[in-house]
C-alpha cells in the first residue's frame, strides 16, 4: 500500500509539472506576441516620431529583431572618444547586420543637453530590453513558485501518511500485545497451578485442555498477523487463474459446514450451477471467503441463519445475528476492530475481515458491509469481483 501511494505521488507530481510547464510556455508566447504588437505598432512608431521632431533619425529594414540592440551600441558609442565609437558601430553592424542607421542632425543632442538626452535614449532602450525578456523572468517565477508550492505539498501529504501509518502501527502493535497477553496469562496461571500439584486428576485434564485451546488462540493470532503482514510485503504476489466462482464457493462452504452444524446455524447456499469464471488466485480467494464465513459462525448467533450466495459477479455471506452499529461499521476492516463484546471473549482475532479486504483489494474488487441487506438478515457482507467473459 506505501509503494501504491509513492507511485501516486510521482504521476501526480510528473503531471502537475508537464501542465505547469505547458501553462508558462504558452503564457510566455502570448507575452511575446502581445508585446510584439505593442512595439511594432505603439512604441517604436512613437519613437521614431518623437525622434524625428528633434531631428534624430532612425532608418531600419523591417528586421527588428536586431534594431534594439543595435540602436544600444549606436548610442552608447556617441560617449565615447570618435576612434572607439567608430569602432563599436562597425563591430556593431558586422556582428548584427547593417539594417539599421542613426543620423542625428539635432542641436538639443549637444552640448549638457545632449548628454541627458542620450541618458534618455539608452534608458528607454533599456526598458525596451528589460521587457522584450520579462515574460521569461515572469515565466521563470511563476513555474518555480508552482513547482516549490507543489512539492511542499507533496511533503505535507507524505508527513501526514508517515504520521498516519505510525499511529496504525502503534495501535496494532498494542492490539497484538492485548491479545496475546490474554491467553498467555491464562497458559502462565494453569501451567503453574499444575506444576505447584495444586489440582487433582479431574483438574488437572480440565487445565490442560484450557492450556491447549489458549495455544491454539495464540497460534490462530500468530498465523493471521503473519498473513497481514505478508500481503503487505513488497515480495507478496497474486498467482492468478481463470477459476470458477462457484465451484470456489462451494468448497469454501464445505470445509466450513461442521462448523455450522456445531454452533447451531442454519446454512442456506444459493449458488448457481452455470459456470462463474473469474480471474484470481483461487487460494487466497479461498480465504478470504473462509474469513467471511467463519466470521459468520462466530457472530451469527446459535438457532440462526446464514446465507451464502452468488449472483452474478457478486458473492454474498449474510446472516441474522446482531446488527454492527454505525460507529463500527465504519472502521470493520481495519485490523484487530472487534466490538467490546467480542474482545471480552473468546472471539475471533480481529484480522479476518481485514486480511479477506485486503485480498479482495488486491484481486482489484471490492469487499463491503452491507447493513440493510433486508431478507430476514441484519448484514451481509458482500465482494464485488469482475468476472471473466
Amino acid at each position: 500500500m506505501e509503494d501504491k501511494a509513492k507511485i501516486e505521488t510521482m504521476r501526480s507530481l510528473k503531471w502537475f509539472l508537464l501542465g505547469r510547464f505547458l501553462l508558462t510556455v504558452l503564457c510566455i508566447y502570448a507575452a511575446e506576441q502581445m508585446l510584439g504588437l505593442f512595439c511594432d505598432y505603439g512604441l517604436f512608431p512613437a519613437i521614431t516620431n518623437f525622434l524625428a521632431r528633434q531631428k534624430i533619425y532612425i532608418t531600419a529594414a523591417r528586421d527588428t529583431g536586431n534594431i534594439t540592440i543595435q540602436a544600444l551600441f549606436y548610442v552608447i558609442a556617441s560617449f565615447l572618444p570618435d576612434g572607439i565609437a567608430n569602432l563599436l558601430r562597425q563591430s556593431a553592424e558586422r556582428g548584427l547586420g547593417s539594417s539599421f542607421r542613426i543620423m542625428v542632425a539635432s542641436s538639443a543632442y549637444e552640448g549638457g543637453w545632449g548628454i541627458a538626452v542620450r541618458f534618455v535614449l539608452i534608458l528607454v532602450f533599456l526598458l525596451i530590453v528589460f521587457a522584450s525578456v520579462l515574460p521569461y523572468l515572469a515565466g521563470a517565477l511563476y513555474y518555480c513558485r508552482g513547482v516549490a508550492g507543489k512539492v511542499n505539498e507533496l511533503m505535507e501529504e507524505e508527513k501526514e501518511r508517515q504520521l498516519a501509518y505510525d499511529r496504525e502501527r502503534n495501535l496494532l502493535l498494542s492490539d497484538i500485545a492485548h491479545d496475546i497477553r490474554t491467553p498467555l496469562t491464562t497458559l502462565c496461571s494453569y501451567s503453574k497451578a499444575l506444576t505447584d500439584g495444586v489440582a487433582d486428576a479431574a483438574k488437572q485434564r480440565e487445565y490442560l485442555q484450557i492450556i491447549y485451546r489458549k495455544s491454539m488462540q495464540m497460534n490462530e493470532l500468530l498465523t493471521l498477523l503473519f498473513e497481514y503482514v505478508k500481503m503487505g510485503s513488497d515480495g507478496f504476489t497474486l498467482h492468478i487463474r481463470t477459476e470458477d466462482l462457484g465451484d470456489m464457493l462451494r468448497e469454501s462452504v464445505a470445509s466450513l459446514y461442521a462448523d455450522f452444524e456445531r454452533a447451531g446455524i442454519a446454512l442456506r447456499v444459493e449458488i448457481p450451477e452455470t459456470p462463474a469464471p473469474c480471474d484470481m488466485d483461487k487460494l487466497q480467494m479461498t480465504r478470504a471467503v473462509t474469513n467471511l464465513l467463519t466470521n459468520a459462525v462466530r457472530y451469527g448467533g446459535a438457532g440462526g441463519h446464514v446465507l451464502v450466495g452468488l449472483v452474478d459477479d457478486t458473492i454474498t455471506v449474510a446472516d441474522d445475528g446482531l446488527q454492527i452499529d454505525e460507529e463500527l461499521a465504519g472502521r470493520i476492516f481495519e485490523p484487530f476492530t472487534r466490538g467490546d463484546k467480542a474482545r471480552s471473549t473468546d472471539g475471533g482475532s480481529g484480522l479476518g475481515l481485514s486480511i479477506a479486504h485486503r485480498i479482495v483489494a488486491l484481486h482489484g474488487g471490492e469487499l463491503k458491509l452491507n447493513r440493510a441487506y433486508g431478507h430476514g438478515y441484519t448484514k451481509a457482507f458482500q465482494i464485488v469481483l469482475e468476472k471473466t467473459d
